[in-house]
């Protein structure tokens, strides 16, 4: 080591300065609160690399030295500059998995070059690191290491690994703990929290090149005793005649073995009142791009409004953002927690996903259909359409483009109009859009015609442009809603139509100050950003139905499910029926969640519980592992086609 620091090359200095300025720069702006535990494990688990590009930098002669050098530390700059933005775009920060899940990215361009001018401080103080080392850069020496320098400095990095192993063995046991990070648990931000982005980084392109899956660990069962059956409340369960027991003596493969183990000592969800209170009905399921209760107004968007206040109404509904509209929509149509690798093996594997609300009503008979008026191939839909049972998609360049305006931005009012006639003549229908007028950028001149279509009508609204134009966008939205109820009631099915609106995500190109300029109360950025509307909503019913339980775009499905009066297996999948009696829980990008008891901030990891409510002391951790256990869950459903290999359709 002595030998490396008296060489005559100082770039040992500067990368260790670059790499650990950057990282407690990434973790403040993140995390907002850094443990010194945290710290010291990224210093441990960051030093080896820092030794390893310090010697390949100064193998070779000066003049590649320096350039070696120079395009590290930019390179290594633009990561933590690139992670920052897109973490504050999506909720997440990048993964490798997410190359080519947006087959036409300079569709987003607009909403970077946004993102960058809204956090153009926080990316200055990102770049000082950078812009330091160029202003000291006639003082960067660079000599080539003779032999024993270099076999002393690859000790020295072997020894430096070495400690990093050590490093993860006090209470790797722990749900969160280094030693799970590193080989167990695949929890980017928390990896980026206690490891650091670097070495998230590493792990996240091991990962994505050799595979990597997800252990379950020891259930929490939030105090319930597992029932199935029970005949003296005569109470009934959305259950079926699986034996997961036998699958599972049955299984050699280990991860299919505990995942069976796990579905068979899992609580369902109960049938309840409204179980099949919309049997035999049609069902028209919108996806609606930025769709967010601060857009729901009496005078701006009259519809949305009285479909929001009346039907089922939900006072505790979340839209959590996992990347952008395509995590969304993973969530409400398959009840399942993503994450990019999921995404990835969503559209990669392309597995059946048999309790579908397509796959369930086409068994019915149904008319079914989807539409949306984008590119039809956008987030390769034209593959994970038919895991939905959609076989008949129709999108722009694959037949709606001759019947509508498929140039940026469409409307949505133009599409209900010229599908709605494609099935509204069926006896029985089930129709999946998702919608676009909704997008961001949110601005009256740079990209979003919606917005300047309505920019009239919002002239009056006490908020600043931004805020102002998402809700022109989201009045044509309404437009097209109150046009697909127009039409329904015009072909006589309106009153045996359910319509079912839920939002991708929140708008999330807006910051959380302009959202709480819409808001009537003070939201934070990580939990209450996402709360959001879910509509469920018939002509026929008589007066509101109002749910105070907690619940988020994975319950979307099995509420449905219940509703409509389709037999299921609640316990194979992860959201559950809003309506039962299972307790309430909504899930965050970053391990964050909320129950009917309380919130907890998995950054802090601080619990605040309700007003009045209290919890033992095993409760936070039981809920912890019930969230770590969901995530793992959805992955190995969709990652080992699990529905086709129990189901069997």
């Amino acid at each position: 080591m002595k030998k490396i620091l008296n060489s005559k090359s100082n770039t040992l200095y500067l990368y260790t300065f670059l790499i650990l300025s950057l990282e407690l720069i990434f973790k403040a702006l993140m995390f907002h609160e850094i443990s010194f535990i945290n710290i010291l494990y990224t210093f441990i688990f960051s030093m080896p690399i820092i030794m390893l590009l310090s010697l390949i930098t100064n193998l070779f002669r000066e003049k590649i030295s320096k350039i070696i050098f120079y395009i590290s530390i930019f390179l290594i700059t633009f990561l933590y500059l690139f992670q920052y933005i897109f973490y504050r775009l999506f909720s997440v920060t990048f993964s490798f998995n997410t190359l080519g899940l947006a087959n036409q990215a300079a569709d987003f361009t607009n909403i970077i070059f946004e993102a960058i001018k809204n956090y153009f401080f926080p990316i200055l103080l990102l770049s000082t690191p950078l812009i330091i080392i160029m202003l000291l850069k006639r003082t960067i020496r660079f000599y080539k290491l003779i032999r024993p320098v270099r076999i002393t400095g690859l000790v020295v990095f072997l020894i430096l690994v070495l400690l990093t192993f050590i490093a993860m063995q006090p209470g790797k046991e722990k749900l969160y703990s280094a030693h799970s990070l590193y080989y167990k648990v695949n929890a980017p931000e928390k990896t980026i929290e206690k490891l650091g982005l670097l070495t998230q980084t590493r792990l996240d392109i091991k990962r994505v090149i050799f595979g990597f899956e997800e252990k379950l660990v020891v259930r929490g069962t939030n105090g319930m005793k597992v029932v199935v059956d029970d005949k003296e409340k005569k109470i009934k369960y959305n259950v079926s005649e699986i034996d997961f027991n036998q699958l599972a003596q049955n299984e050699s493969n280990k991860t299919l073995k505990s995942l069976y183990e796990y579905f068979g000592s899992t609580n369902p969800s109960n049938q309840n009142d409204y179980t099949g209170y919309f049997k035999g009905k049609n069902l028209v399921f919108i996806l609606a791009e930025g769709f967010n209760s601060i857009a729901v107004s009496e005078e701006l968007t009259p519809t949305l409004y009285k479909l929001s206040n009346n039907g089922f109404v939900f006072n505790n509904y979340y839209s959590p953002v996992f990347l952008s509209t395509t995590g969304g929509e993973f969530q409400a149509t398959t009840g399942l927690i993503p994450t990019q690798a999921i995404l990835k093996d969503w559209k990669g594997k392309q597995p059946k996903i048999s309790y579908s609300l397509g796959h369930q009503f086409n068994q019915l008979g149904y008319d079914v259909n989807a539409f949306h008026d984008w590119t039809y191939s956008y987030y390769e839909r034209n593959k994970t359409m038919k895991t939905l049972g959609y076989e008949k998609y129709t999108g722009c360049h694959n037949g709606l483009e001759k019947e509508m305006s498929c140039k940026w931005l469409p409307s949505d009012v133009d599409l209900i109009n010229v599908t709605t006639p494609k099935y509204t003549s069926s006896d029985h229908f089930m129709t999946f859009y998702i919608s676009v007028s909704g997008h961001a950028p949110y601005n009256f001149g740079g990209g979003n015609s919606m917005s300047v279509r309505n920019k009239n009508a919002v002239k009056d609204l006490k908020v600043s442009e931004k805020p102002k134009a998402y809700v022109a966008s989201q009045i044509e939205f309404d437009k097209a809603v109150k046009a697909l109820i127009d039409n329904l009631e015009a072909a006589g099915k309106l009153d045996d139509t359910v319509i079912v609106i839920t939002g991708d995500h929140y708008p999330y190109t807006l910051t959380t100050d302009e959202i709480n300029e819409l808001s009537s109360y003070k939201r934070d950025g990580i939990v209450e950003v996402n709360r959001s509307n879910l509509i469920i909503w018939n002509n026929k019913m008589e007066k509101p139905i109002k749910i105070d339980k907690v619940g988020s775009q994975i319950d979307v499905l099995p509420t449905l499910l219940n509703l409509f009066g389709i037999d299921y297996d609640s316990r194979l999948i992860v959201g559950k029926d809003i309506l039962s009696d299972y307790p309430g829980l909504a899930v965050f990008s970053n391990r964050s969640w909320v129950s009917d008891k309380g919130t907890y901030f998995a950054y802090s990891k601080k619990f605040v519980p309700r007003d009045g409510v209290e919890v033992d002391k095993d409760y936070v951790n039981n809920m912890n592992i019930e969230v770590a256990n969901r995530f793992t869950i959805s992955g190995q459903i969709i990652g080992n086609n699990v529905y086709q290999k129990i189901l069997g359709d």
